[in-house]
């Protein structure tokens, strides 16, 4: 088992929770793994991104090169596109379709959607819209990550751990809300991809 992922988005929107989730999850099934993570101006909205490596075999290094990323998880539509590049010809984009409007030159939304239909492989989603659907919008990166699940080979029961074990401390109603985030994202990639 091999899989990296590109985690990418925007200071906020919760890149780092499912890198800690994966990560979890990765440990519990006796994964290696390796993380490196770049935090642009996230404060005030900037570009966040995380290199997740998994294997079942030792990982040297935690960059991911260009053409080898086997997953582009994105919780921001233009922030799919900026990483393309690392995408390798099997791999898929998971984005996000809702906009982090935060610069004046953002291009049109219609502009970057239809970047994303050109794409042989990509799931997209209003990830807001259905964590909002499931009760609070602040979900929307755990509606992301079940709608990574198909593309990563890590049984499901153990990444509802890891959002047990990272969100326990909130209590019972945001675990609960989180694990159902989780379900929706996974069961609109299962029903689009």
């Amino acid at each position: 088992m091999k899989c990296d992922i590109v985690l990418a988005g925007v200071g906020g929107q919760g890149i780092l929770s499912i890198a800690t989730v994966l990560g979890f999850a990765a440990l519990e099934n006796n994964l290696y793994l390796k993380q490196a993570e770049t935090h642009g101006m996230s404060q005030r909205g900037g570009a966040v991104q995380s290199y997740l490596r998994l294997s079942d075999q030792p990982i040297y290094s935690d960059l991911i090169p260009f053409g080898k990323a086997d997953l582009i998880l994105s919780v921001e539509p233009m922030e799919s596109l900026r990483y393309l590049p690392y995408l390798s010809t099997n791999g898929y984009v998971v984005t996000n379709l809702t906009p982090f409007n935060n610069v004046h030159n953002y291009p049109e939304i219609e502009v970057i959607t239809n970047e994303i239909k050109k794409l042989p492989k990509a799931v997209a989603l209003d990830a807001e819209l259905i964590a909002k659907e499931i009760g609070n919008s602040k979900a929307s990166n755990m509606v992301m990550l079940g709608a990574a699940m198909p593309f990563i080979d890590i049984p499901i029961v153990s990444i509802e751990n890891g959002i047990r074990h990272i969100f326990g401390r909130k209590g019972d109603a945001v675990v609960a809300l989180n694990l159902k985030a989780l379900h929706a994202g996974r069961d609109f990639a299962e029903a689009n991809k």
